[in-house]
């Protein structure tokens, strides 16, 4: 049998035959359910699976799928289509996987759940397993499908998956753990067939020791890396240190990305009146709204506007001029019989269609999404340290220069752990949708290894 490629490779994006199983015979067959662009087909062929079939009804995924996969040699390998519609396979397969749709269990979607037509594919996979009995599967899906609220529908497939045959188990695993400058958890559910054996032999993959960073996958950006003061929590969040932040967010260190809103605050929030010229007057009044807006004694929303009374109240001696002022430079409007908000309202939209802009020293991204994203990634590294300077720093060194840049198609294509031999869509918009919905390569390559030791 050739040689395989190591896991390292994989993550350094090198390239290798994805055809190795044509000369050789291959180690299992395995069935690429909701197959999308192919992340899982990647990772299993790399440790010497065949793919003996595909099912996608996507025309533009199938269309990159067929690009990348599908030669003269297997021109043949057949396109299931609807999941819906598939009973029994045309051959005996060792493995079925797959990224069953997760909109109905994402907090970026409505999360219906069961009540969402995609989430009842569910029940036509665990059929599709129930009337095949491969040795295993593997079925990604997000996080939120293990949050509390959907606790039964979890437990549900689990139960309906054990009764086909199968030893089951999940496991929520992240791919900065594995290799990739990305902040994504994701819930890997595993099913071995107990003719296979005990589940104990089956152990999920342990995180890599390698720590990357941003800059080691996107193109055009400074690799320089940043030694970081601590400081007291107190200096950078004063009375009011959060409970609790993301993964990559300390408190005792100055963040490494600049999130643009009028409607937070904190020590790396550029605001509208950071960026085009305001008096002190004027800047004293946007934070006034700023801390204000969200009691409870000015509505039940989660932000409203003040009325001049309210103003009043706050600011005593203001003046519907200064109100005003700031209506005609943009930062704030005016809502009838109500009173005045921000223009910049909306967290996602940030300002001037920038939402983030991120450091490329970063440790990792936020989770690439197939809505889009309005991240940016500075070119340059900033190099100050002092919180009281770091953001005028930022505005003069990196925003206004416009030392940054959008997140491509191909920068998605290496955050998800796509090689560069990887033929993307034909429009950027459409790839960057397709990264976002796929599967991290890596974090397949080392769940499957692990599972491979005890089907083979």
């Amino acid at each position: 049998m050739a040689q395989l490629e190591s896991a390292t490779q994989i993550e350094l994006f090198k390239p290798f035959n994805p055809y190795n199983w044509i000369t050789i015979d291959p180690r299992f067959t395995f069935v690429d359910l909701f197959s999308g662009i192919g992340g899982f087909r990647i990772a299993l062929e790399q440790l010497g699976g065949k793919c003996l079939a595909y099912a996608e009804i996507e025309r533009d995924a199938i269309e990159v799928y067929c690009r990348n996969f599908i030669s003269y040699i297997n021109a043949d390998e057949q396109n299931l289509g609807d999941v819906g519609t598939i009973g029994y396979l045309p051959q005996t397969v060792d493995v079925i996987v797959g990224g069953v749709p997760c909109q109905p269990w994402s907090i970026a979607g409505k999360i219906k759940g069961f009540n969402d037509s995609r989430g009842q594919l569910w029940f036509d996979v665990i059929r599709i397993v129930e009337l095949n009995q491969p040795k295993a599967f593997i079925f990604e899906n997000v996080k939120g499908l293990t949050e509390p609220r959907h606790r039964d529908s979890l437990q549900c497939i689990l139960e309906r998956l054990k009764t086909c045959g199968y030893w089951v188990d999940y496991r929520v695993l992240n791919s900065y753990d594995f290799g990739l400058s990305q902040d994504r958890d994701r819930v890997f559910i595993v099913g071995i067939h107990k003719k296979i054996g005990d589940f104990d032999r089956f152990q999920f993959p342990d995180p890599l020791n390698h720590k990357p960073r941003l800059y080691d996958f996107i193109d055009g950006v400074s690799k320089r890396n940043i030694s970081k003061k601590k400081f007291s929590p107190n200096v950078l969040f004063g009375d009011k240190i959060p409970a609790s932040r993301g993964r990559f967010q300390k408190v005792d260190e100055l963040n490494d990305f600049f999130l643009f809103a009028d409607i937070r605050d904190g020590h790396t929030t550029i605001h509208s009146w950071d960026l085009i010229e305001t008096t002190d007057r004027e800047k004293d009044i946007c934070r006034t709204l700023l801390k204000n807006r969200r009691k409870k004694k000015y509505g039940n929303k989660d932000g409203n506007p003040l009325s001049l009374e309210d103003f009043r109240e706050l600011m005593p001696h203001i003046k519907v001029e200064g109100l005003e002022n700031l209506v005609q430079k943009k930062i704030l409007r005016y809502i009838e019989n109500r009173g005045y908000e921000f223009v910049n309202s909306k967290i996602s939209a940030g300002i001037d269609g920038i939402a983030k802009i991120i450091l490329p020293h970063a440790d990792a991204i936020g989770t690439l999404t197939a809505t889009g994203m309005r991240d940016y990634i500075a070119t340059v590294s900033l190099d100050c340290q002092e919180p009281d300077l770091y953001k005028k720093r930022f505005i003069q060194k990196i925003y206004k220069p416009r030392k940054f840049k959008p997140i491509s198609a191909r920068d998605y294509a290496r955050l998800q752990g796509f090689p560069d031999w990887f033929k993307l869509a034909d429009r950027d918009s459409v790839a960057r949708k397709q990264f976002g919905n796929a599967v991290s390569v890596p974090v397949v390559y080392h769940l499957m290894e692990s599972l491979v030791k005890v089907i083979l």
